[in-house]
Protein backbone atom coordinates (compact mmCIF):
# COMPACT_ATOMS: atom_id res chain seq x y z
CA UNK A 1 0.00 0.00 0.00
CA UNK A 2 1.44 3.35 -1.21
CA UNK A 3 1.55 5.65 1.62
CA UNK A 4 2.77 9.52 1.93
CA UNK A 5 5.07 10.46 4.02
CA UNK A 6 6.44 13.05 5.79
CA UNK A 7 10.06 12.23 6.36
CA UNK A 8 12.92 9.97 6.31
CA UNK A 9 14.95 9.76 9.38
CA UNK A 10 18.39 8.12 9.25
CA UNK A 11 19.98 6.35 12.38
CA UNK A 12 23.38 5.27 12.90
CA UNK A 13 23.90 2.07 14.84
CA UNK A 14 27.45 2.06 14.71
CA UNK A 15 28.54 1.73 10.83
CA UNK A 16 24.98 0.54 10.19
CA UNK A 17 22.36 3.04 9.13
CA UNK A 18 18.89 2.49 9.54
CA UNK A 19 16.26 4.75 7.22
CA UNK A 20 12.79 5.15 8.38
CA UNK A 21 10.11 6.31 6.29
CA UNK A 22 7.24 8.39 8.66
CA UNK A 23 4.23 8.00 7.48
CA UNK A 24 1.39 11.26 6.90
CA UNK A 25 -1.02 11.54 9.81
CA UNK A 26 -2.09 13.08 12.93
CA UNK A 27 -0.68 11.74 15.41
CA UNK A 28 2.14 11.20 13.18
CA UNK A 29 2.53 14.65 12.75
CA UNK A 30 2.69 15.45 16.37
CA UNK A 31 5.08 12.34 17.20
CA UNK A 32 7.78 13.84 14.44
CA UNK A 33 7.44 17.79 16.28
CA UNK A 34 8.21 15.82 19.80
CA UNK A 35 11.01 13.80 18.29
CA UNK A 36 12.66 16.99 16.59
CA UNK A 37 12.51 18.67 19.99
CA UNK A 38 13.79 15.43 21.67
CA UNK A 39 16.91 15.52 18.70
CA UNK A 40 17.15 19.37 19.06
CA UNK A 41 17.60 19.85 22.34
CA UNK A 42 19.88 16.39 22.83
CA UNK A 43 17.59 15.26 25.67
CA UNK A 44 19.09 12.05 27.40
CA UNK A 45 18.79 8.75 25.24
CA UNK A 46 18.07 5.56 27.80
CA UNK A 47 20.50 3.60 26.22
CA UNK A 48 20.16 1.20 29.50
CA UNK A 49 16.29 0.48 27.98
CA UNK A 50 16.86 -0.19 24.42
CA UNK A 51 17.47 -3.33 22.60
CA UNK A 52 14.98 -5.94 24.11
CA UNK A 53 14.54 -9.94 23.34
CA UNK A 54 17.99 -10.11 21.93
CA UNK A 55 18.22 -14.21 22.96
CA UNK A 56 22.05 -13.83 22.74
CA UNK A 57 22.34 -9.94 23.57
CA UNK A 58 25.35 -9.05 26.59
CA UNK A 59 22.08 -7.67 28.77
CA UNK A 60 20.88 -10.99 29.25
CA UNK A 61 19.07 -12.85 32.48
CA UNK A 62 21.81 -13.06 34.91
CA UNK A 63 22.84 -10.00 33.99
CA UNK A 64 19.26 -8.18 34.61
CA UNK A 65 18.85 -10.04 38.10
CA UNK A 66 21.89 -8.78 39.48
CA UNK A 67 21.08 -5.33 38.77
CA UNK A 68 17.24 -5.83 39.94
CA UNK A 69 18.86 -7.49 43.24
CA UNK A 70 21.31 -4.32 43.38
CA UNK A 71 18.17 -1.66 42.98
CA UNK A 72 16.08 -3.69 45.59
CA UNK A 73 19.03 -3.84 47.91
CA UNK A 74 19.96 -0.17 47.41
CA UNK A 75 16.16 0.61 48.18
CA UNK A 76 15.32 -1.42 51.73
CA UNK A 77 18.69 0.35 52.64
CA UNK A 78 17.29 3.63 51.72
CA UNK A 79 15.15 5.63 54.80
CA UNK A 80 11.89 6.23 52.80
CA UNK A 81 10.31 3.05 55.30
CA UNK A 82 9.67 0.48 51.98
CA UNK A 83 11.09 -2.75 52.44
CA UNK A 84 10.82 -5.93 49.52
CA UNK A 85 11.65 -9.21 50.88
CA UNK A 86 12.37 -10.89 47.81
CA UNK A 87 15.21 -11.86 46.46
CA UNK A 88 15.10 -12.80 42.73
CA UNK A 89 17.46 -15.78 41.11
CA UNK A 90 16.98 -17.92 37.78
CA UNK A 91 15.29 -20.79 39.72
CA UNK A 92 12.30 -18.23 40.43
CA UNK A 93 12.55 -15.99 37.63
CA UNK A 94 12.44 -18.89 35.06
CA UNK A 95 10.15 -21.88 35.29
CA UNK A 96 11.33 -25.44 34.38
CA UNK A 97 9.41 -25.05 30.96
CA UNK A 98 11.45 -21.83 30.25
CA UNK A 99 8.82 -19.45 30.88
CA UNK A 100 8.69 -16.38 33.15
CA UNK A 101 7.44 -16.97 36.45
CA UNK A 102 5.24 -14.37 36.21
CA UNK A 103 4.16 -14.03 39.59
CA UNK A 104 7.78 -12.97 40.40
CA UNK A 105 7.32 -10.52 38.02
CA UNK A 106 4.16 -9.02 38.60
CA UNK A 107 5.52 -8.62 42.20
CA UNK A 108 8.09 -6.56 41.01
CA UNK A 109 5.77 -4.51 38.86
CA UNK A 110 3.74 -4.44 42.36
CA UNK A 111 6.73 -3.08 44.21
CA UNK A 112 7.23 -0.54 41.53
CA UNK A 113 3.69 0.73 41.59
CA UNK A 114 3.90 1.03 45.40
CA UNK A 115 6.82 3.36 45.15
CA UNK A 116 6.19 5.49 41.90
CA UNK A 117 2.57 5.78 42.36
CA UNK A 118 0.78 6.78 39.40
CA UNK A 119 1.05 10.20 37.14
CA UNK A 120 -0.73 12.93 39.07
CA UNK A 121 -0.56 10.72 42.15
CA UNK A 122 3.26 10.01 43.28
CA UNK A 123 3.72 7.63 46.26
CA UNK A 124 4.90 9.12 49.62
CA UNK A 125 7.66 7.07 48.99
CA UNK A 126 8.88 8.40 45.85
CA UNK A 127 8.60 11.75 47.31
CA UNK A 128 10.61 10.82 49.92
CA UNK A 129 13.09 9.26 48.14
CA UNK A 130 16.10 10.95 46.85
CA UNK A 131 17.85 11.15 43.21
CA UNK A 132 19.50 7.93 43.18
CA UNK A 133 16.68 5.93 45.17
CA UNK A 134 14.45 7.25 42.83
CA UNK A 135 16.85 6.21 39.55
CA UNK A 136 16.45 2.22 41.39
CA UNK A 137 12.57 2.77 41.43
CA UNK A 138 12.34 3.45 38.34
CA UNK A 139 14.70 0.69 37.72
CA UNK A 140 12.38 -2.07 38.69
CA UNK A 141 10.07 -0.90 36.33
CA UNK A 142 12.27 -0.68 33.43
CA UNK A 143 14.49 -4.24 34.28
CA UNK A 144 10.73 -6.20 34.49
CA UNK A 145 9.65 -5.59 31.65
CA UNK A 146 13.52 -5.81 29.58
CA UNK A 147 13.63 -9.56 31.25
CA UNK A 148 10.64 -10.34 30.59
CA UNK A 149 11.41 -9.63 26.97
CA UNK A 150 14.76 -11.59 26.76
CA UNK A 151 13.35 -14.59 28.80
CA UNK A 152 10.91 -14.57 25.79
CA UNK A 153 13.42 -14.67 23.27
CA UNK A 154 15.54 -17.09 25.15
CA UNK A 155 12.62 -19.73 25.53
CA UNK A 156 11.31 -18.97 21.60
CA UNK A 157 15.11 -19.69 20.66
CA UNK A 158 15.03 -23.49 21.81
CA UNK A 159 11.14 -24.37 20.70
CA UNK A 160 10.33 -21.95 18.16
CA UNK A 161 13.38 -20.03 16.73
CA UNK A 162 11.22 -18.40 14.34
CA UNK A 163 9.17 -16.42 16.60
CA UNK A 164 11.81 -14.86 18.96
CA UNK A 165 10.64 -11.54 19.83
CA UNK A 166 13.52 -8.87 19.72
CA UNK A 167 12.70 -5.08 19.16
CA UNK A 168 14.09 -1.26 19.81
CA UNK A 169 12.90 0.82 22.22
CA UNK A 170 13.44 4.56 21.90
CA UNK A 171 13.04 6.25 25.15
CA UNK A 172 14.49 9.59 26.26
CA UNK A 173 14.84 11.08 29.91
CA UNK A 174 12.05 13.66 30.76
CA UNK A 175 10.68 13.53 27.17
CA UNK A 176 7.62 16.19 27.00
CA UNK A 177 4.51 14.70 26.35
CA UNK A 178 1.16 15.94 24.05
CA UNK A 179 -1.96 15.31 24.82
CA UNK A 180 -3.58 12.38 22.28
CA UNK A 181 -6.94 13.69 20.91
CA UNK A 182 -10.14 11.34 19.34
CA UNK A 183 -8.64 11.11 16.09
CA UNK A 184 -5.09 9.24 17.12
CA UNK A 185 -7.38 6.45 19.02
CA UNK A 186 -7.88 5.22 15.42
CA UNK A 187 -4.47 4.18 15.18
CA UNK A 188 -5.19 1.74 17.95
CA UNK A 189 -7.35 -1.27 18.34
CA UNK A 190 -6.80 -5.19 18.69
CA UNK A 191 -5.40 -5.65 15.23
CA UNK A 192 -2.61 -3.35 15.74
CA UNK A 193 -1.19 -5.72 18.30
CA UNK A 194 0.34 -7.75 15.39
CA UNK A 195 3.41 -5.58 14.41
CA UNK A 196 5.41 -5.55 11.13
CA UNK A 197 9.08 -6.41 10.79
CA UNK A 198 10.79 -3.12 11.35
CA UNK A 199 6.92 -1.25 11.80
CA UNK A 200 7.59 1.78 13.99
CA UNK A 201 5.36 2.61 16.87
CA UNK A 202 4.41 5.51 19.05
CA UNK A 203 6.12 4.68 22.30
CA UNK A 204 5.12 2.56 25.37
CA UNK A 205 1.96 3.54 27.81
CA UNK A 206 2.98 6.98 29.66
CA UNK A 207 0.57 5.72 32.49
CA UNK A 208 2.03 3.81 35.49
CA UNK A 209 0.66 0.38 35.03
CA UNK A 210 0.35 -2.46 32.86
CA UNK A 211 -1.90 -2.35 29.79
CA UNK A 212 -4.94 -5.06 28.96
CA UNK A 213 -2.91 -7.02 26.63
CA UNK A 214 -0.27 -7.36 28.99
CA UNK A 215 -2.89 -7.89 31.65
CA UNK A 216 -4.18 -10.82 29.50
CA UNK A 217 -1.32 -12.57 28.77
CA UNK A 218 1.05 -12.27 32.57
CA UNK A 219 -2.65 -13.00 34.94
CA UNK A 220 -4.04 -15.31 32.70
CA UNK A 221 -7.53 -15.49 30.69
CA UNK A 222 -9.32 -16.63 33.71
CA UNK A 223 -8.03 -13.49 35.57
CA UNK A 224 -10.58 -10.74 36.89
CA UNK A 225 -9.84 -6.91 36.75
CA UNK A 226 -10.67 -6.88 40.15
CA UNK A 227 -8.43 -9.22 41.00
CA UNK A 228 -5.45 -8.71 40.03
CA UNK A 229 -1.53 -8.55 41.59
CA UNK A 230 -0.68 -5.51 39.66
CA UNK A 231 -2.95 -2.61 41.12
CA UNK A 232 -3.16 -0.27 38.19
CA UNK A 233 -4.52 -0.64 34.28
CA UNK A 234 -4.88 2.59 32.42
CA UNK A 235 -5.65 3.72 29.14
CA UNK A 236 -2.99 5.78 27.30
CA UNK A 237 -3.96 9.33 27.33
CA UNK A 238 -0.71 10.92 26.66
CA UNK A 239 2.11 10.55 24.85
CA UNK A 240 6.08 11.53 23.15
CA UNK A 241 8.51 11.79 20.89
CA UNK A 242 9.30 8.04 22.26
CA UNK A 243 9.02 5.23 19.63
CA UNK A 244 9.28 1.47 19.50
CA UNK A 245 10.73 -0.62 16.43
CA UNK A 246 9.37 -3.74 15.93
CA UNK A 247 12.00 -6.51 14.54
CA UNK A 248 10.04 -9.56 15.30
CA UNK A 249 8.13 -11.50 12.72
CA UNK A 250 4.65 -10.56 12.54
CA UNK A 251 2.35 -13.09 13.87
CA UNK A 252 -1.08 -12.20 12.82
CA UNK A 253 -2.15 -14.47 10.38
CA UNK A 254 -0.76 -17.70 12.21
CA UNK A 255 -4.11 -19.32 13.27
CA UNK A 256 -2.29 -19.62 17.12
CA UNK A 257 -2.44 -15.65 16.94
CA UNK A 258 -5.84 -15.00 15.49
CA UNK A 259 -7.26 -17.87 18.23
CA UNK A 260 -4.73 -15.89 20.95
CA UNK A 261 -6.63 -12.22 19.93
CA UNK A 262 -10.17 -14.14 19.91
CA UNK A 263 -9.63 -15.24 23.27
CA UNK A 264 -8.39 -11.77 24.56
CA UNK A 265 -11.59 -10.14 23.27
CA UNK A 266 -13.83 -13.05 25.37
CA UNK A 267 -11.70 -11.85 28.22
CA UNK A 268 -12.15 -7.84 28.15
CA UNK A 269 -16.09 -9.22 26.55
CA UNK A 270 -16.11 -11.48 30.31
CA UNK A 271 -14.79 -8.20 32.27
CA UNK A 272 -17.19 -6.03 30.97
CA UNK A 273 -14.78 -3.89 28.28
CA UNK A 274 -15.67 -3.48 25.17
CA UNK A 275 -13.16 -4.68 22.61
CA UNK A 276 -13.78 -2.45 19.97
CA UNK A 277 -13.44 0.24 21.98
CA UNK A 278 -10.42 1.75 20.36
CA UNK A 279 -10.31 4.69 23.27
CA UNK A 280 -8.80 1.97 25.79
CA UNK A 281 -5.56 2.33 23.64
CA UNK A 282 -5.00 -1.19 23.44
CA UNK A 283 -2.06 -2.09 20.44
CA UNK A 284 0.42 -0.01 19.08
CA UNK A 285 -0.49 3.37 16.43
CA UNK A 286 2.13 2.89 13.35
CA UNK A 287 3.91 6.07 12.52
CA UNK A 288 6.34 4.94 10.21
CA UNK A 289 7.99 1.58 8.99
CA UNK A 290 12.01 0.81 8.66
CA UNK A 291 13.25 0.45 4.82
CA UNK A 292 14.20 -2.88 5.20
CA UNK A 293 16.30 -3.45 1.92
CA UNK A 294 17.41 0.02 2.09
CA UNK A 295 18.74 -0.18 5.83
CA UNK A 296 19.76 -4.27 5.26
CA UNK A 297 20.59 -5.14 2.01
CA UNK A 298 17.71 -7.55 2.60
CA UNK A 299 14.03 -8.06 3.92
CA UNK A 300 14.90 -11.34 5.49
CA UNK A 301 14.46 -11.98 8.97
CA UNK A 302 17.72 -13.77 10.10
CA UNK A 303 19.88 -11.33 7.79
CA UNK A 304 17.93 -8.36 10.05
CA UNK A 305 18.57 -9.80 13.33
CA UNK A 306 21.94 -10.48 12.77
CA UNK A 307 22.81 -7.10 11.61
CA UNK A 308 21.25 -5.23 14.30
CA UNK A 309 22.10 -7.62 17.14
CA UNK A 310 25.89 -6.98 16.37
CA UNK A 311 24.90 -2.86 16.28
CA UNK A 312 23.42 -2.64 19.56
CA UNK A 313 23.82 1.10 20.04
CA UNK A 314 22.37 4.32 18.81
CA UNK A 315 24.56 6.93 17.40
CA UNK A 316 23.13 9.67 15.87
CA UNK A 317 19.60 10.10 14.15
CA UNK A 318 18.97 12.73 11.37
CA UNK A 319 15.78 14.17 10.44
CA UNK A 320 15.21 16.54 8.09
CA UNK A 321 14.69 19.35 10.72
CA UNK A 322 16.86 18.09 13.63
CA UNK A 323 20.54 15.85 14.40
CA UNK A 324 22.43 14.78 17.42
CA UNK A 325 25.41 12.50 18.09
CA UNK A 326 25.10 10.10 21.36
CA UNK A 327 28.59 10.10 22.39
CA UNK A 328 27.91 7.68 25.46
CA UNK A 329 26.72 3.90 25.98
CA UNK A 330 24.56 1.84 29.03
CA UNK A 331 28.23 0.13 29.65
CA UNK A 332 30.17 3.20 31.00
CA UNK A 333 31.60 3.32 34.27
CA UNK A 334 29.40 6.38 35.31
CA UNK A 335 26.33 6.05 33.27
CA UNK A 336 24.13 5.69 35.41
CA UNK A 337 25.43 8.56 37.94
CA UNK A 338 24.60 10.62 34.30
CA UNK A 339 21.08 9.29 34.21
CA UNK A 340 20.47 10.23 37.91
CA UNK A 341 21.96 13.87 36.75
CA UNK A 342 20.01 14.05 34.10
CA UNK A 343 16.75 13.04 36.59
Amino acid sequence: MNRSLLDVIEMDLEDLTVYIDVYDSGLSRKWLVALDKLIADQYHLEKNYCFFGFADGIRDGEYLIKQINQSIQAINLSNIGYSIDNVFTQDNCINPDLGVNHDQFNYLHRYFEDLQGTSGNMSPYYTKAGPTIRWHIRQLNLLCHEFESWALSKKKQVEAPDWQRPSQLMCWLNSPRFILDDSDYELFGIESINRSTGGVFVGVNKAVGKHHWEVFHDEGRDSRIGELTTSTLKTQTEAAGDFDIEWANNPGNFYWQIENLKAFREWLITNNIDPEDKSLTIGHPQVGQVDLARSFRSTEYKDIWDQVSSHTNVHSINTSNASVTYDYNWSDANYMYKQIAKL
